[in-house]
């Protein structure tokens, strides 16, 4: 799917590098916080486009609610049509759950790569066992669930990644997208939520009514037929190991089992 961009200007540059520098932020501490490399941030204070994708780390960074003078009326809105030809875009969520539910996953799956890459990477240069709660900057450590953080490092990273390549094996070969594990629960429910707040930015998805951004969160409890990974893994219980949510059996292939398994 083609990363769509916003526009740079030298007034928008300007403006962020003025902010960097009220913040007392070095460029490297920037870049870290918001998930980009010292030169794209660089890029970014020269003026260049930027890619959605990275619009809400940029405004993290620098405390924004949105970027100065951004007017939501010239915001680009998502096509179906466009979305379509994305190598996730999964028949089974569109006809089961609507095309909203299909351009969420495969923006999703992008959004949610490109972050467990960059983490590899930054993981793949410290001492075996770091995890991602020592980096300087980490998406990941933000979403994944508070108790399990010394276990997500480097070896963690790479199964998510190829959980998540199965996943859009699956999308791209017409399979069911049944999660069978904690883990691809998991995945399915952060491509769903990295989605929603892209598309919230972009203004919408040109050709689909929604209601409060229902259309782009709903379908993954619907999928899954409950929400336990909210109730056991966001809601402050502690998990011992013998439960089936706990760190220990994500990868363990325990739901829906009488269904067609992905690749």
């Amino acid at each position: 799917m083609p990363q769509k961009t916003i526009q740079g200007s030298e007034k928008l540059g300007k403006q962020i590098r003025s902010r960097r520098v009220e913040l007392g932020l070095t460029i490297e501490e920037a870049a870290s916080r918001a998930g980009v490399g010292t030169k794209t941030w660089c890029r970014y204070e020269s003026g260049a486009s930027i890619r959605q994708d990275k619009y809400r780390g940029i405004c993290r960074t620098l405390n924004w609610h949105s970027f100065p003078d951004q007017g939501e009326e010239n915001d680009p809105l998502f096509s179906v049509a466009e979305c379509r030809t994305h190598e996730a875009w999964s028949e089974f969520l569109e006809n089961r759950f609507g095309p909203a539910a299909a351009l969420s996953f495969a923006a999703g799956s992008d959004i949610l790569y490109d972050h467990i890459a960059e983490e590899m990477e930054a993981l793949s240069s410290m001492p075996a066992g770091t995890h991602i709660g020592q980096l300087g900057f980490s998406w990941l450590k933000d979403i994944l669930p508070e108790q399990f953080l010394p276990y997500y490092d480097y070896e963690f990273l790479y199964r998510m990644k190829c959980a998540l390549c199965r996943l859009t094996a699956c999308a791209k070969n017409h399979l069911p997208m049944t999660a069978h594990s904690v883990l691809e629960e998991l995945l399915i429910f952060f491509c769903s939520e990295e989605a929603s707040a892209l598309i919230e930015i972009s203004g919408g998805i040109s050709g689909i009514e929604d209601k409060d951004g229902e259309a782009y969160t709903d379908w993954v409890f619907d999928l899954f037929g409950d929400e336990d990974i909210l109730t056991f893994l966001y809601s402050d219980i502690y998990l011992s190991s013998d439960h089936s949510y706990h760190f220990s059996h994500w990868d363990e292939q325990n739901f829906f089992m009488d269904e067609t398994l992905c690749p």
